[in-house]
């Protein structure tokens, strides 16, 4: 036995080991600190200042052990007739308002607590609680101002100010502290986190994720703002938070920008633009690979977010300008055991919050890739110049001005000048024609036949198509035509295509009693065992 233990291991060390498990919030706290860290006077103020009757609370994972006391003393502070719901699990990523989960209690209102991506909603006005980190606003300037000097980056014209959500109660003490250390010249460009949005169809300015559309605050003159375009040569972001999705996504969306990073907890500050080009790269390696997929996925990853139902419709059409075949599919959070049921799709397309729209599909076995990407892997010619779009109103906002812009003669800005010259009456004839020529796949580095869905060739007009389109329907030899159903394609290679009913061919089996009672115990698990007795021979 001691062999066996040197491959093998009884799993008590699992049971016994001791894990270092960081709370996001200590679980001691006094009803003070409660009421200081969730603004449960501002949240209780709102409440009643919008007569919402039925309030959903939205807690994150962790935060779900302050949940009961924060419903207890929200409850005290607002009106007996108003009902408070807790809301846990939610349908995708905490950092969404969950809408779903809100309408199943009839909700009016959704208090959401914890970290938030922001994203517009569609139905439901959101009361954002971001909780309130600690920080050391005098320490992140000095150490950003050495940075600064150390990269040789004093004397850029612009600073942006970004941070995780729970830093925003300290944006204005770091915004006075850097003003001491840098330069008079220089300018800070910082817009506040919004702690009330109400539903899209209000119209409220949301928070801009560009630096473009971001605006220089004046305390001196009442809050008043102005807007101002900063380029990427004389402009620089700093962001106070530690590694995250957060981070990741603005590297993305400011490749051409310096980005530095301050951590409050190792309250260090380093350059983080450096690996901009790594996280690029690998995005487009992620591309290759769709541009050799010919059956999308479109993952629908949110139901909350406003505008997706109409980026849903805009990439189904683009997927059919370019002759492939597309599914939309929601499976809630995704997974590989769930998006690997699929095996007919080639390349998913995942529809959500900025911050969840970029997944790791090294241990998926189809890759994942965002809206925008899959815009990119529909050019017929492979360019990009590294811009990244994550946000949805962007991309149909840029998709419309294209529209606009082909009717008035003007030619729309990439990807879309590529995807709609393609797809157009713009193609020459030679092109339209030769549809079986091979497409070079960078991925794989070999040429590959491309299938075509959603337009009929000739010699599917002439009755000559491929003799796999007609396949047997039923067990009564009907015959069905799925020239462009993917998935009936796909079924028909596989071997096992499900178990048969074979109706009136097998013999019906002999009726048994089955067991009665419930799992735990079932009624014949304590009978007493049968004596055995043996014959003497």
């Amino acid at each position: 036995m001691a062999e066996v233990t040197t491959f093998s291991s009884s799993g008590a060390e699992v049971i016994s080991r001791t894990i270092d498990v960081q709370e996001a919030v200590p679980s001691d706290l006094s009803p003070a600190e409660l009421e200081d860290i969730f603004d449960i006077s501002r949240t209780a103020d709102q409440i009643e200042r919008g007569d919402y009757h039925r309030i959903a609370l939205q807690f994150p994972d962790e935060l779900l052990p302050q949940s009961v006391p924060i419903f207890r003393i929200l409850k005290s502070r607002i009106a007996e007739s108003r009902e408070l719901y807790v809301l846990a699990d939610t349908s995708y990523g905490s950092c969404c308002v969950d809408e779903v989960a809100a309408q199943h209690v009839d909700a009016d209102a959704l208090v959401h607590y914890g970290h938030a991506c922001m994203s517009q909603t569609s139905r439901l006005p959101v009361i954002y609680v971001l909780g309130k980190k600690s920080i050391d606003p005098s320490h992140c300037a000095e150490t950003f101002a050495e940075a600064l000097k150390k990269e040789s980056s004093i004397d850029k014209k612009s600073v942006l100010l970004r941070h995780e959500a729970a830093y925003a109660h300290r944006a204005k003490d770091v915004i006075a502290d850097l003003k001491r250390r840098l330069p008079s010249s220089t300018r800070i460009l910082y817009t506040p986190m919004p702690l009330f949005v109400p539903p899209a169809l209000s119209e409220q300015k949301r928070t801009p994720q560009s630096l473009q559309d971001v605006t220089v605050q004046r305390p001196q003159n009442g809050g008043e703002s102005t807007q101002l375009d900063a380029a990427p040569e004389d402009s620089m972001i700093l962001y106070l938070g530690g590694e995250s999705l957060t981070l990741t996504n603005l590297l993305l969306t400011h490749a051409a920008y310096e980005v530095f990073a301050f951590d409050p907890r190792t309250r260090t500050t380093r350059l983080e633009s450096g690996r901009t080009n790594r996280l690029l790269m690998r995005r487009y390696a992620v591309v290759q690979k769709a541009r050799d997929a010919d059956v999308i996925g479109i993952l629908v990853g949110t139901l909350g977010v406003a505008n997706y139902l109409p980026l849903i419709a805009h990439l189904r059409d683009i997927i059919k300008r370019a002759h492939k075949k597309s599914y939309t599919i929601s499976v809630g959070k995704p997974n590989p055991s769930k998006l690997g049921n699929f095996l007919e799709i080639e390349c998913f397309v995942l529809v959500a919050c900025p911050e969840n729209s970029l997944l790791d599909s090294k241990e998926f076995l189809r890759p994942i890739i965002t809206p925008y990407e899959l815009e990119v892997a529909l050019q017929p010619t492979q360019t990009w110049t590294g811009r990244y779009v994550l946000d949805f109103d962007q991309l149909l906002r840029e998709h419309e001005e294209g529209q606009a812009g082909r009717h008035a003669g003007i030619d729309p800005r990439p990807p879309f000048a590529e995807i709609w010259a393609a797809s157009t009456s713009e193609r020459t004839a030679e092109e339209e024609e030769d549809i079986d020529e091979p497409v070079f796949s960078l991925a794989t580095g070999k040429y590959r036949h491309a299938k075509r869905y959603g337009g009929a060739t000739d010699s599917t007009a002439n009755g000559d198509g491929d003799s796999s389109a007609i396949v047997l329907r039923n067990q009564e030899g009907a015959l069905s035509k799925v020239e462009d159903s993917a998935a009936a394609q796909f079924l028909q290679t596989r071997t096992f295509r499900g178990l048969e009913a074979r109706i009136g061919q097998d013999e019906p089996s002999v009726l048994e009693q089955g067991r009665s009672g419930i799992a735990r115990g079932y009624a014949d698990d304590h009978r007493p065992p049968t004596p055995i007795t043996r014959s003497k021979t």
